[in-house]
């Protein structure tokens, strides 16, 4: 853990800036590096995660770094010289606090740093306001996170004259939904099949796609089967979207780094001769294997209605 020095009495967070700022001005931190994530902060300074938000907010106001999604939090390039003026220009107002902002920049934490690093602390850090004011707007945490859900998912709709293919209008669905996920990666850690995730626009999607399998003579229960399934494929490829984004920040190493790191206990089981089809079909990978989540999930949706096709258009004949 981190010995936080600073001016004495100065509080933790201003402490941190000044380190961080100190590692960028003397180029141990250049343009495009990494700043460690909120929960690294918080873990090497040994403060909370709040305290860790406030810290990064204070240098993204500065404008010494900028939040990347899907990457986190890099320092920024250096802006370039103005011109000089004969009159300062007058500072921009603030926008008003409104529901809209505060689940905004929810979103915009989540899709950069993850879910765990967001709190009302957090966004109301990065907001500029004092911590009680998100609390008018969304009383707690969790019903933030509902609104983030249903703002993300209401990104994408569909088109007023739908496929008259059952098909082609599931296909249409489900690459919205993935193109979703894919945008916001911490959305497939909300609900499961058993325990849903009910708001409006997320039963949009589901509405697409109920509409593409109803009037096929499917009984309800085999129909919502069916609809389940399919929502399944995507959320179930969508959840390691996000847990390589907290493993690749947790290690240090992205996904080919971590795999290139394993290759002597790969070996290993491959030569011990107890899994001889694996060995077989791993050392027939030229180049080495290559895991794509977007050819999967093609794959996947390829197979799946394939699959589906005699039972939904055999049971509407």
């Amino acid at each position: 853990m981190t010995q936080i020095t600073g001016g004495v009495g100065a509080p933790p967070y201003l402490r941190i800036v000044a380190e961080l700022r100190r590692r960028i001005a003397e180029g141990e931190l250049a343009p495009g590096d990494r700043i460690p994530s909120t929960r690294r902060i918080a873990e090497e300074w040994g403060v909370a995660l709040a305290t860790a938000t406030k810290a990064l907010t204070t240098l993204r106001l500065e404008g010494l770094v900028e939040a990347r999604p899907r990457i986190g939090t890099v320092v920024a390039a250096p802006a370039p010289a103005s011109p000089p003026s004969a009159e300062p220009p007058s500072p921009s107002p603030e926008p008003e606090l409104s529901l809209d902002r505060i689940v905004r920049t929810a979103i915009g934490i989540a899709d950069s740093e993850g879910l765990p690093a967001l709190s009302m602390r957090g966004v109301a850090a990065r907001l500029g306001v004092a911590p009680m004011s998100t609390y008018r707007y969304v009383p707690s945490k969790e019903e933030l996170v509902l609104h983030m859900a249903d703002a993300a998912f209401g990104e994408e709709g569909y088109p007023a004259d739908a496929p008259e293919d059952w098909r082609a209008r599931v296909e249409l669905g489900a690459r919205t939904m993935w193109r979703l996920y894919r945008r916001h990666p911490w959305l497939a850690q909300l609900g499961s099949l058993t325990r849903p995730l009910f708001v409006p626009r997320l039963l949009d999607h589901g509405e697409w796609i109920l509409g593409a399998l109803d009037g096929h003579g499917l009984d309800p229960t085999r129909l919502f089967d069916i609809h389940v399934l399919i929502y399944s494929h995507v959320q179930g490829l969508a959840v390691h979207l996000e847990r390589e984004a907290h493993a690749e920040a947790a290690t240090g190493q992205s996904e080919d780094q971590w795999m290139d790191s394993r290759t002597p206990d790969l070996q290993a089981l491959a030569r011990s001769g107890r899994f001889p089809t694996f060995a077989k079909v791993v050392g027939g990978f030229e180049g080495g294997y290559d895991l794509r989540l977007d050819d999967l999930f093609e794959l996947g949706l390829k197979a799946l209605l394939d699959g589906l096709r005699p039972l939904v258009e055999g049971e509407s004949a």
